[in-house]
């Protein structure tokens, strides 16, 4: 281990406030890995909530990893712990916490730093066990599902509890606690799981042969056209909270060395039912849930202080049902307010104002389509109206600068919508005079949306999109900013794979598209069969997860896409209807 690694986790350290430290000694070590760098890790809110769970347990110690970026390839640069620099071989148990595809790469490339087999059935008891959540590998486990020993299904923070208990009573038992761990709601055990047919052996970078159980589409191959519910497996059912005030989440370790450094973050709210049809969260965590106002304004009074501005952190902040109140009052206690996201429809002009007061630097708006028609397709129904008019209030209170969020490669997507995204950027550039940006990103579907089964529009199209826009507006003033297609379709693929993608990442020797592109040749596959679309009636990879919304709701609003039309919302606390059948009847029994 290099000195210059140890000295800059204690810089680090030295920089926080809420570090939490405990004595090792009878304890199970739980190393909490973020598989990317300090820097993105420190502003997850999910990661700072699994910090203080795990270590309010008197019998756990939990210490954070982090991805140390590039410098992981250097010579005798390790996979340490932040807290007290040890590796991740004196740790009882890995939980990494997953929320986006690309970190994958990192999870292997971590692992194997460390010296850790990366396959499940290559380690014994004499290794650490590993887990693994969050909404990435929640949505679609299989892709990494010959890696983890076991995999949190949906939102962790009632998991915590039965799987440290598991830990302890089946101490140094690996096999024991895989099978306690299978017995526990919401935890996904790939290995317990065995479906009628078995694909073929697969190998690792090293030669050695693993095989690949219960992948949901390979499991179907004999017999393509049968329905899921004749497949050899149980889906595990997602886990989510009926009460989010008996788990507060806010900031936990302050540091100024991430992006919200100046801010204490809340969630308000969980969860989305407006039901834009691409979207992950708004169907992953559904129902919608709110925290309580009252209990809002406690936290924020602890975080001021701390922090002079509070970071209201949820979906869509504006659809808070008591928004301005919230807002006025927290000004009100001298807070300067930062929102995570907006929505144009549900946006007023008290929370604008609420926003200049604090000196918000930026007003943020995510239309995601350039016309109304494409947004019915993908069911995000704000008018031009609504968004014009927020347009004016960003003008109106002198915000420095305005930022626009568009999708691109909607499903039906169409030469004229792009044509309406150019018209709709003109326009609020000749409503609002200064700094107007634009982001360009493209569509990934995902799993457990009505979206899943649509094709992934091609990167070579989405490329010559973005070309478009840019060329539109080059002289215009206005900024354009672009995701590459060509890594939106390595997500795409992470996010609709199956088992076979193990392999993929096992054969990955560095992070390039060529090297990307090496390894699914070598393992016979190719980005367009995941990138394609499915047909209605195809078994996917995904079913291994009972997200709680009913194949029949997405397959309806699926076709409801395709006629242009916008679906089915739920508000916010009402839960108990019967539309998509996330509520049960304990909700139902409180509507």
């Amino acid at each position: 281990m290099k000195w210059e690694q140890i000295a800059e986790a204690r810089r680090l350290l030295q920089r926080e406030r809420g570090t939490i430290f405990k004595d090792w000694g009878g304890k199970l070590a739980v190393a909490l890995i973020y598989p990317n760098t300090y820097f993105v890790g420190m502003s997850s809110l999910g990661l700072q909530t699994l910090y203080r769970l795990f270590n309010s347990r008197a019998d756990v110690v939990c210490e954070r990893v982090f991805h140390p970026g590039s410098a992981i390839r250097e010579p005798g640069w390790e996979v340490i712990s932040l807290e007290s620099q040890r590796p991740l071989t004196d740790f009882g148990l890995l939980a990494f916490t997953l929320s986006y595809e690309m970190d994958y790469f990192h999870v292997v490339e971590m692992l194997r730093r460390a010296g850790i087999p990366p396959l499940s059935e290559q380690r014994d008891s004499s290794w650490p066990l590993i887990i693994a959540g969050g909404p990435a590998i929640s949505a679609n486990p299989e892709p990494l599902a010959p890696i983890f020993d076991a995999i949190a299904i949906g939102e962790g923070e009632e998991i915590i509890g039965p799987l440290v208990d598991a830990c302890q009573e089946t101490l140094g038992r690996r096999e024991a606690t895989l099978a306690a761990w299978a017995e526990i709601r919401g935890m996904y055990v790939p290995q317990s799981s065995k479906p009628k047919a078995q694909s073929p052996k697969l190998k690792g970078i090293d030669g050695s042969e693993f095989g690949v159980r219960n992948s949901a589409l390979n499991a179907e191959l004999e017999t393509p056209n049968s329905k899921p519910e004749t497949r050899n497996l149980k889906p595990v059912k997602r886990r989510w909270l009926r009460d989010l005030s008996a788990y507060p989440t806010h900031s936990v370790v302050l540091t100024p060395d991430t992006e919200f450094g100046d801010l204490y973050l809340i969630e308000i709210a969980r969860g989305c039912g407006r039901g834009c049809r691409f979207c992950l969260a708004g169907y992953l965590y559904r129902p919608p849930r709110e925290r309580p106002l009252e209990l809002l304004l406690e936290q924020a009074r602890e975080g001021l202080r701390h922090r002079r501005r509070i970071g209201l952190v949820s979906a869509a902040v504006s659809d808070y049902s008591r928004i301005d109140e919230l807002a006025t009052r927290l000004r009100g206690m001298g807070a300067h307010l930062s929102v995570s996201s907006l929505r144009a429809d549900s946006l007023t002009e008290t929370l604008v104002r609420a926003l200049a007061e604090s000196s918000a630097h930026t007003l943020t708006l995510a239309p995601e389509a350039g016309g109304e028609r494409l947004r019915r397709v993908i069911s995000k129904t704000q008018s031009e109206q609504a968004l014009l008019q927020a347009v004016d209030w960003a003008a109106a209170y002198r915000f420095p600068q305005l930022k626009l969020y568009f999708m691109l490669g909607h499903p039906g997507e169409t030469d004229e919508d792009i044509e309406a995204l150019v018209d709709l950027v003109r326009e609020a550039q000749r409503r609002f005079p200064r700094h107007l940006t634009i982001n360009l990103t493209p569509f990934v579907p995902k799993a457990h949306t009505p979206f899943q089964w649509a094709a992934m529009t091609p990167a070579a199209t989405l490329q010559a999109r973005q070309d478009y826009v840019k060329q539109q507006l080059r002289r215009s003033g206005v900024t354009v900013k672009a995701d590459s297609p060509a890594w939106a379709e390595v997500q795409g693929v992470l996010s609709r794979g199956d088992r076979r993608l193990a392999e993929v990442l096992l054969k990955m020797e560095r992070l390039t598209l060529a090297g990307w592109r090496r390894a699914l040749g070598a393992c016979g596959l190719t980005g367009e069969e995941f990138l394609r679309q499915r047909h209605p009636d195809e078994p996917l990879p995904w079913q291994v997860v009972d997200s709680g919304v009913s194949e029949s709701f997405l397959q309806r609003e699926w076709r409801l896409s395709q006629q242009a039309e916008a679906g089915y919302a739920c508000p916010p606390d009402t839960g108990g209807c019967h539309a998509c059948g996330v509520c049960d009847e304990s909700v139902k029994r409180k509507a």
